[in-house]
């Protein structure tokens, strides 16, 4: 808004607010204003540690001649809710997340933000804020966790989890549990909470070079200072994310996506990325990228070093070097050249963890598009974490309602090679949601089934999960895809190498099943999922609230369907 908003008699009643908070007269008239949003939160190593991070923010905020005001955003630790269904609340989350952000900002007229986050959809909602409210804005990551040392060897959270599923005693269990997650910071392997924070630097909002320090690293403090500082510059040159992410940013992030394997999560944020920013961005930009980018990366699960070991092997901006040649590079950067000259500065160093694209560490990207008769809007795998055992895969259909019912099965014993399990309603609509199935993934790791089963579904998974697993299917159950009129016994083929997903069963039977089938009701009545259910859009949309941003309303009338459906939902609201 710029001091003028602060100025005046019209503006007393703003200035007494700020004065009765203990800001001086001479800081509110004077100076530029930088909101600090903090998404600490006590009962997670990936935010507990934050409020050390915010205060070397706000340090840096003052040493620039700024006035910082922190206040707190939702969080959450997805794997509290691992396995339960609470855990649908998070894709949810990232919507909530930059709402919060956006009501606090345009209340209090930040000229600028500087938002503080490490996890999951929490961070992924914060990039989300930053497009939308448009103004000079910044995120600070919390860093990855040092990963832990159990039996003489190096393990992280989701290794306890396949313990659990392979048969470890509760005394052993105790035992790694006090051993696997030794400092804070978001869990090590390549999950959602370290894609997203990898991608900020990517898409302009993370100062390049340290998104991934180690949250045990003191240089996250004097970086963070830095942030602060740096913040208070780009509000005064004005500098906002809409020039900073451009369509070419936006499809640099997908190649380094692939090239590092990063979640599939991902893909949701960044579609939604180019909805808010009113850019077109489609899956089949990725699908494009996943003929050229392959994976470079050799972070868990699709090699065995640790978000750490990336960080030391050169992160971001290493991998950044090594697809120079693919990347669109003059485009702007967040220090105001062109990313040509920020990578001019930096020297490739191929090792063992960040590899060269002339020597990947697979002959196949990160991530990859299925299509077929089952999902011929889309669905999403990571074929690095695939066994070659089930890159190809034809079996008899096993059909579930959710994830626990699923889980049941496999720990009956019901599931045996050669199966392939088909979860459905856990989307974004049916769940709602779009959960991430852990319960019955984890179950066919810890089991030694994930070599020779399949499992395809509308929800989503964890980045830290590995196997034949599809995810994403669009259109999903609830809106009568095909995934809805799978039947017990069915054969379905799974082929990863030519992108291909297909149910085995003839045009004129499935409309036969379509005709009988019917839509269930919503499993939930009120709050925040009901009002998700009926206002998101698929996940080859991103899955986000149709309501929330002015790129959705692009979109919409761009492709010029579904208008009066949104005005009739809004009008309930």
């Amino acid at each position: 808004m710029g001091t003028e908003y602060w100025n005046g008699a019209e503006a007393a009643h703003r200035r007494v607010m700020m004065k009765a908070a203990g800001y001086s007269d001479d800081d509110i008239r004077k100076k530029p204003h930088i909101g600090v949003p903090n998404s600490y939160m006590s009962g997670s190593p990936g935010s507990a540690h934050l409020r050390q991070i915010a205060e070397a923010v706000k340090e840096g905020i003052w040493a620039a001649g700024g006035v910082p005001v922190e206040f707190g955003i939702p969080a959450t630790c997805g794997n509290i809710a691992n396995g339960a269904e609470e855990l649908k609340y998070e894709q949810v989350g990232r919507d909530i997340v930059a709402m919060s952000v956006e009501f606090v900002t345009r209340v209090h007229n930040f000229d600028g933000l500087v938002m503080i986050a490490s996890c999951d959809n929490i961070i992924a909602g914060c990039y989300l804020a930053a497009m939308r409210l448009d103004i000079p804005s910044m995120v600070v990551t919390g860093g990855s966790m040092q990963p832990g040392q159990y039996c003489g060897k190096t393990v992280v959270e989701a290794d306890l989890d396949s313990a659990r599923f392979s048969g470890a005693t509760e005394e052993e269990l105790m035992d790694m549990e006090d051993n696997v997650c030794p400092s804070f910071g978001a869990c090590p392997s390549m999950g959602t909470a370290n894609t997203m924070q990898m991608l900020g630097e990517v898409l302009n909002l993370v100062l390049p070079g340290t998104s991934t320090i180690p949250a045990s690293d003191n240089a996250k403090l004097r970086r963070a200072r830095e942030a602060g500082k740096y913040a208070v510059k780009l509000v005064k040159e004005g500098r906002k994310p809409s020039d900073l992410i451009t369509k070419e940013v936006l499809l640099n992030a997908i190649m380094f996506d692939m090239a590092v394997a990063g979640s599939t999560n991902a893909v949701l944020h960044l579609l939604s990325y180019g909805y808010e920013l009113g850019i077109k961005l489609t899956l089949e930009d990725f699908e494009r990228y996943a003929d050229e980018i392959y994976c470079i990366n050799a972070v868990v699960p699709s090699g065995p070093y640790t978000v750490v070991d990336f960080h030391y092997a050169g992160g971001v901006m290493n991998v950044m070097k090594m697809l120079e040649s693919k990347l669109f590079i003059d485009v702007p950067s967040m220090y105001g050249c062109t990313w040509k000259e920020l990578l001019s500065k930096v020297t490739p160093k191929e090792n063992e963890v960040i590899h060269s694209l002339e020597r990947p560490l697979f002959h196949e990207p990160g991530l990859k598009i299925l299509r077929g008769n089952l999902s011929p809007n889309g669905a999403i795998v990571r074929p690095t974490a695939v066994y070659e055992e089930v890159k190809y895969l034809k079996g008899k259909a096993k059909v579930f309602e959710g994830d626990r019912p699923a889980f049941e099965a496999i720990q009956a014993g019901d599931i045996v090679p050669g199966d392939i399990i088909v979860i459905r309603y856990e989307g974004c609509k049916g769940a709602p949601g779009m959960k991430e199935l852990m319960l019955s993934i984890d179950a066919l790791i810890g089991l030694g089934l994930h070599k020779s089963v399949g499992l395809i579904t509308d929800a989503r998974f964890s980045g830290f999960n590995y196997g034949a697993i599809i995810g994403h299917v669009s259109p999903e159950a609830y809106d009568g895809g095909t995934i809805a009129l799978v039947e017990n016994g069915d054969e379905i083929v799974i082929d990863i190498p030519n992108g291909e997903v297909n149910l085995l069963v003839s045009e004129e039977e499935l409309t036969r099943r379509k005709a009988d089938w019917v839509c269930p009701p919503l499993k939930e009545e009120k709050g925040c999922l009901n009002i998700y259910a009926k206002m998101c859009r698929p996940a080859e949309e991103g899955g986000r609230d149709a309501a929330l941003g002015t790129g959705s309303a692009i979109q919409t009338i761009e492709k010029g369907r579904r208008i009066g459906h949104v005005i009739i939902i809004k009008s309930r609201y």
